[in-house]
């Protein structure tokens, strides 16, 4: 049975999502095509009419995280700035994995996969550091914060204890609006 277009373009578009969702949850490498097929009640064969590889459905992953992030809108003033990066350092992002920034959660996967992956995170990462930049005025600062924020969140999902988690959020919201009130 053949599929319209737009069936197969809304299966590719659930494809994304809940790979996106799976990825961020548990690794997109310990998942194989079979398991992120079977999440959108496919078998694993279809797969390869939607992508060529697991490695570019990755590269599709990775675009569709870090673009749609709420951190990298522009434009951006200050004080929204600032409240983007509470809301980023709260316990409520702490504990939506799969909803939240894919950077802490993916991270290390894309900088261990192939180039085209890293190349995709490179360019949202820019982006991401352009729109901070206009809103800071200072390009060392917006990368400053972007690290402090994504090693905040990712060392508190390290962590056992909620406290101890709560600690390290707050710390990194403390030193990120000290930083915010000394730049120009």
């Amino acid at each position: 049975m053949r599929y319209s277009t737009t069936h197969k373009q809304q299966t590719r578009q659930k494809l994304l999502e809940s790979s996106g969702a799976l990825a961020k949850r548990g690794g997109f490498a310990a998942t194989g095509v079979a398991g992120l097929m079977k999440a959108i009640g496919l078998t694993g064969g279809a797969f390869y009419n939607h992508f060529p590889s697991k490695d570019d459905l990755f590269t599709e992953v990775v675009r569709r995280e870090l673009s749609s992030s709420p951190i990298a809108q522009q434009p951006m003033n200050r004080a929204r700035l600032e409240r983007c990066l509470d809301q980023y350092l709260s316990m409520a992002h702490l504990h939506n994995v799969e909803g939240g920034c894919a950077i802490p959660t993916l991270g290390a996967e894309i900088a261990r996969a192939e180039l085209p992956v890293r190349a995709e995170a490179e360019h949202w990462l820019c982006s991401l550091q352009h729109a901070w930049t206009q809103t800071l005025e200072d390009p060392d600062l917006a990368w400053a914060l972007l690290s402090q924020c994504v090693g905040a969140l990712l060392i508190a999902r390290m962590l056992a204890s909620e406290p101890l988690q709560e600690q390290v959020l707050k710390a990194s919201r403390d030193f990120i609006t000290g930083a915010l009130h000394e730049a120009p």
